[in-house]
């Protein structure tokens, strides 16, 4: 069936509350609302006040709750409306949720989906559009996943509620509505910590996630036409557990490396990715790794946002720089 990626993360939603009784759904105006993106739209209606509800406007209580229910047993998928209003929550997710299982010698668990809109490219209003992925992935005890596509969404978000440890499932909001793509109506998983080539070559790997994979494939295809060479792509998928395996088996074979985020460049997961390359990759190389990414600045006003985010043109260039090394 063809779905968008909101449509793929509702049918995630409702074939994992059919699935399990413990699993709840509840964040602002996730119910009657279906919330601000519409993407519970129908699943209260379907199951009930006590499987998906509203909750006040305070993202410390919701967080908070979510790790009380976790530890008796409950499957909790909390919906922060945008990604800037994490700060209100912060000592919820990363120290009780990532912590449980290591304080309690394993006798509690915190398997909690935070659902959590990001990203640029929409006009949003400040604190809407910011890529924190970076602060994410610095706290152990939880993992961070970045679906690309509809059919990725659907099992990385199954796979997720599923998962006994606290999971932050980062929802790109240009790609709500970007395109359709065949998604399986079935129950299916995609394992957490696998990336995936989505384009074999053989001159450079280009690295990235999120809304940067469409962007990356457009200026790979840029740069082979005017080059006469192939670029391998890899999507990430999921930032932690990082699959750096699969990243250097593509480098033994390309020998070239670029590495596309969407969040500032300082401390990103770029950086990390580039570290991890240094340590396990670095005698395949053939050119320093370059990092695409916006400046350290803070997410600009709608009116800018363009010339802030890493364009096709910027990736191509990326690319170029690389290869003539």
């Amino acid at each position: 069936m063809l779905m968008n990626m909101k449509e793929a993360i509702r049918q995630a939603l409702d074939l994992a509350l059919s699935s399990n009784d413990d699993v709840l759904i509840f964040g602002e105006d996730v119910g009657g609302a279906g919330g601000v993106f519409r993407v519970t739209e129908g699943l209260q209606h379907k199951y009930g006040e006590e499987r998906v509800f509203d909750t006040p406007l305070a993202e410390s209580a919701i967080c908070g709750l979510a790790v009380g229910l976790g530890t008796q047993g409950f499957r909790p998928v909390v919906e922060i409306q945008f990604i800037g209003f994490i700060y209100e929550a912060m000592d919820q997710i990363f120290v009780q949720a990532a912590r449980m299982r290591y304080r309690s010698g394993g006798r509690y668990h915190a398997p909690i989906t935070y659902r959590i809109p990001f990203g640029g490219g929409v006009k949003g209003a400040e604190m809407h559009n910011d890529s924190l992925e970076g602060l994410m992935i610095q706290s152990p005890g939880i993992k961070v996943v970045v679906p690309s596509n509809p059919y990725d969404a659907k099992g990385l978000l199954l796979s997720a509620i599923r998962d006994q440890d606290p999971v932050i499932f980062l929802e790109h909001l240009k790609l709500y509505h970007l395109y359709r793509e065949e998604v399986p109506e079935e129950d299916y998983m995609i394992p957490i910590g696998k990336a995936k080539c989505v384009k074999e070559g053989q001159h450079l790997t280009l690295i990235t996630y999120g809304a940067m994979v469409q962007s990356s494939i457009k200026a790979a295809e840029a740069v082979e036409q005017k080059h006469g060479i192939t670029v391998e792509i890899i999507d990430l998928r999921t930032l932690v557990p990082l699959d750096i395996d699969t990243i250097v088996q593509s480098i033994a074979k390309t020998n070239r490396a670029v590495v596309v985020q969407e969040a500032q460049r300082t401390s990103g997961a770029a950086a990390e990715i580039i570290a991890q390359i240094n340590e396990r990759a670095i005698l395949h190389l053939e050119a320093p790794v370059k990092r695409v990414a916006p400046p350290d600045t803070v997410y600009p006003f709608a009116q800018i946002e363009d010339q802030w985010l890493p364009s096709v043109e910027r990736i191509e260039a990326g690319i170029e720089q690389v290869l003539e090394f």
